[in-house]
């Protein structure tokens, strides 16, 4: 699998980005630094801000105020430099049903400019990665929704570009294309690809990022690791003993160090663990389901 040029560095900053909708305040001032090579989680509900702020970065939306850097070029300065580094996934399915697979890979990688071998060898890298050789010369309109999320990522990916946006990439897909996707992403970020990962679905942000913020209502109200966030707003951990005589529930800061004095409580014939998760997070930080 081709890795993006080694080039300039800096990674990708936000500087008090925001975009407004007449009075409504859809961003509101981003201060945001991605390090080169992370994959970097923007977790809210709908409406947050998160598909505003991919659109802004992928230079498809003018900010109303503020900038962004992505490896060194200005988003308000160097469109024609920040379009080179970044590649978009969008929410929405972005493929020409009436061509193949492959058609679709090598049309968008000739619309950014990258021709001959290096573009058919990119096309066969990016099937392969995405599962999807054995269809190449099949029409996407006989794809399934699964398959069409993983050509999209593909098309997102066939310039090589140093920051790959991920706007829901698993909204209605299939559990083998999921994972087919979370391989995927794994794979390209492992190559030196940043990922700026947009979800509301908790575990996905626990599984595939390094860093989190909590985003809502276009306002970073926390980010941290997923660990740190759960340290500071998760709350306990629920361990369940399972008695003959009924079931015990004990809160607790520190499970595995408590688990030996709670096991020689009496006859245990069996426990569980619960460990809070990023909805437990949200909740504490909003008062609010993360899917409201």
């Amino acid at each position: 699998m081709m890795s993006p040029v080694a080039e300039e560095g800096g990674g990708v900053e936000l500087l008090d980005l925001a975009r407004s909708y007449g009075e409504l305040e859809a961003v509101r001032g981003l201060r945001l630094a991605i390090r080169p090579g992370e994959t970097f989680g923007l977790l809210g509900p709908n409406g947050a801000g998160k598909t505003t702020t991919l659109a802004m970065l992928s230079t498809l939306l003018a900010p109303s105020s503020g900038d962004a850097r992505i490896f060194g070029h200005s988003l308000r300065g160097e469109v024609g430099a920040v379009r080179r580094r970044v590649g978009l996934v969008p929410q929405d399915i972005s493929l020409y049903p009436d061509l193949t697979g492959e058609e679709n890979l090598l049309f968008f990688g000739r619309l950014h400019g990258v021709r001959g071998r290096e573009l058919r060898s990119r096309t066969a890298d990016l099937l392969e990665l995405v599962g999807l050789c054995p269809r190449r010369n099949d029409p996407v309109r006989t794809y399934s929704g699964g398959m069409k999320r993983r050509l999209n990522l593909a098309a997102g990916l066939v310039h090589a570009p140093r920051l790959l946006l991920l706007d829901e990439p698993t909204v209605g897909v299939d559990p083998q294309s999921r994972e087919r996707i979370f391989g995927a992403i794994r794979e390209i970020a492992a190559g030196g690809t940043t990922v700026l990962y947009t979800t509301h679905y908790m575990e996905e942000a626990q599984r595939l990022c390094d860093r989190v913020a909590i985003l809502d209502r276009g306002r970073v109200l926390a980010l941290d690791t997923v660990d740190g966030l759960l340290a500071v707003h998760g709350g306990k951990s629920v361990v369940t003993l399972e008695r003959a005589d009924g079931a015990e529930k004990i809160l607790t800061s520190t499970p595995a160090t408590d688990l030996p004095e709670l096991l020689s409580r009496g006859d245990v014939l069996g426990l569980r663990v619960e460990r809070p998760g990023l909805e437990a997070v949200f909740l504490d930080l909003t008062g609010r389901s993360l899917r409201d």
